[in-house]
């Protein structure tokens, strides 16, 4: 279970490039591309698929492991996430139900 930044941070060293060089072709700041390899900030959904686009990553992985580290982020640190994940997932499959009838 990878993170986003652990991702990106693979593709980049798989590919031997710097992080000035990643931020020169995606047009974002080499600072920022290091702060979402280490986990302490977290990108928009347009930069993500900037980044599966660039490594030619699979986008709904790089896109699982975005959402994932979003949800982590807010939920880790509260008893009840667990519980509070099953009931989401519940609900999300529920108005998708929902959706589809009409």
């Amino acid at each position: 279970m990878e993170s986003f930044g652990e991702i990106i941070r693979q593709a980049r060293e798989e590919k031997n490039l710097i992080l000035r060089q990643v931020g020169a072709e995606l047009d974002i700041d080499q600072a920022i591309i290091s702060k979402f390899e280490r986990g302490e900030r977290k990108p928009t959904k347009e930069q993500v698929r900037k980044f599966a686009d660039f490594y030619n990553l699979e986008k709904d992985r790089l896109l699982i492991a975005w959402l994932s580290d979003k949800v982590i982020y807010d939920l880790e640190n509260e008893n009840l996430a667990e519980e509070a994940l099953k009931v989401a997932e519940q609900r999300i499959k529920y108005n998708k139900l929902k959706t589809q009838k009409l």
